[in-house]
């Protein structure tokens, strides 16, 4: 067979954000479209700064409201790790990651991570294996720490994406392996053992609220046979990553620590009802999953402040108990349909 030769594409001008993600060397960052970014991080570290000196972390109206505006970079590590409960989980057991490293190796576990490691955010600088050091390495240790800690889960693919943006946080593997236990076992339970059958309860529970805050969207949906796991699914797995911009995301990922998976529910709706007119437009099934993928994108998401703002305001009151009945109608449903 003759081999063709095809012409090749010039390479991209890129730069490297503050987290290692390339992006297109024209594009403004995140941080400089909103207005005076820096200041408000300035204000915000020393607001954060006056706060955390001579007393402890605690869960307060005013330590939700902080973290609500935004945890700086230099202390979101120390924050997640205490308002999550993996700093005391990480206390309480000193050599435990260490000896989940030591264990015997699980051929079938490190197949499946190695498969993954890879293909873990191919576009940040950190996680190639031509870095030095690579964050391939540390991130294989946490994904095989995991395992070996929770047999019944393993590995499940999305993992990889969530254990690489607490490395990127944190800097540091057992920090990053306590706070993956945390979310796994506490904030999104269910989500990544064999059935995820938490998963499929939280989508369903979604579709529930759109019901009841954007009936349109929900009618729409359902005239066009579209099903929610194919739309949102990303959005739950990998807790918007690779979904919103880094920066939103981490924003989103503060709450998420400190106020549970409600969180999760407050980002789809905003998107869904911000977005309403828009998603409306479409008249078939294909468009309809297009308008999902394009409300993603745009100001609204990349400016972090206001759409932090907008995840408490726009859908409305969403009281906890909403949720838990919902969760447990949609888990009975899904479960009389196993």
């Amino acid at each position: 067979m003759e081999t063709v030769e095809l012409c090749s594409a010039p390479e991209r001008e890129t730069r490297t954000d503050q987290y290692g993600f390339e992006q297109p060397a024209g594009s403004a960052p995140p941080r400089e479209q909103v207005s005076d970014y820096g200041s408000v991080l300035r204000r915000r570290a020393i607001k954060w700064r006056k706060l955390l000196q001579g007393s402890r972390v605690e869960r307060s109206l005013k330590m939700k409201r902080y973290i609500r505006k935004g945890i700086p970079n230099e202390y979101r590590s120390l924050i997640w790790m205490i308002v999550s409960g993996a700093q005391a989980q990480m206390e309480r057991n000193p050599a435990y990651y260490k000896k989940l490293l030591e264990m015997e190796e699980d051929t079938k576990l490190i197949d499946a991570i190695k498969t993954d490691i890879n293909r873990t955010f191919p576009d940040n600088v950190h996680f190639r294996r031509t870095a030095n050091p690579s964050l391939q390495d540390a991130l294989f240790n946490i994904l095989v720490a995991y395992g070996n800690h929770n047999k019944i889960i393993g590995y499940c693919q999305g993992m990889n994406f969530i254990a690489g943006y607490l490395l990127i946080v944190t800097k540091d593997e057992e920090k990053s392996f306590w706070l993956l236990d945390a979310l796994i076992a506490k904030i999104v339970p269910d989500f990544y053992c064999p059935t995820m059958i938490g998963l499929k309860t939280d989508q369903e529970v979604l579709s529930q609220l759109v019901r009841m805050k954007v009936p349109a969207v929900a009618a729409l949906m359902e005239k066009h046979n579209v099903m929610w796991t194919l739309v949102v699914g990303r959005w739950f797995i990998c807790l918007f990553i690779d979904i919103l911009p880094v920066e939103t995301v981490l924003r989103i990922w503060d709450c998420l620590f400190y106020e549970g998976s409600k969180v999760t529910f407050r980002v789809a709706l905003t998107l869904i009802k911000y977005h309403q007119a828009s998603i409306l437009e479409a008249n078939n099934f294909l468009a309809v999953c297009e308008k999902f993928k394009e409300i993603t994108h745009g100001a609204l998401v990349k400016d972090c402040h206001v759409f932090m703002q907008k995840i408490f305001s726009e859908p409305g009151r969403l009281p906890l108990a909403t949720i838990t009945k919902l969760r447990e109608w949609s888990r009975a449903t899904i479960d009389g349909q196993i």
